[in-house]
């Protein structure tokens, strides 16, 4: 059987992008080791510390920052995220500081927000509206 062990994400800041998304989003610090000159650094939700990994992969090659780079211009998100309540945690995240490019809006059967992980990407945060409150 084959199951999910991690998918990646570009970051242009590795120390940054972990911070971001565990003291930000509330992700916890799954792996960081040394490979070659970068880190493989993963990080889990802190619900589900044995599920899938996220990892924060730098894009030092220029394939790589160019796709991010293209992924970003075009508004097109790097990762989804689903959320319990997505209005209660647009209104926490941007008081901390965070910046969404889209707000909270409804888009079909669910709820949904863009916001910029100052890495180099945007992130979509959905909730369907059957469990909207």
């Amino acid at each position: 059987m084959i199951t999910f062990g991690a998918f990646s994400i570009y970051v242009d800041d590795q120390d940054q992008a972990l911070r971001f998304y565990t003291e930000l989003l509330g992700f916890a610090k799954k792996k960081d080791l040394l490979v070659g000159e970068a880190r493989w650094l993963t990080i889990v939700p802190s619900a589900h510390v044995d599920g899938t990994e996220l990892l924060l992969e730098p894009n030092g090659n220029p394939i790589a920052a160019e796709y991010q780079k293209n992924l970003y211009d075009a508004r097109i998100p790097a990762a989804v995220f689903s959320v319990d309540d997505l209005v209660a945690e647009h209104r926490r995240l941007e008081a901390l500081g965070v910046v969404f490019t889209m707000r909270p809006t409804e888009m079909g059967a669910n709820l949904q927000a863009l916001l910029d992980d100052g890495c180099g990407n945007l992130i979509l945060l959905n909730q369907p509206l059957s469990d909207a409150t």
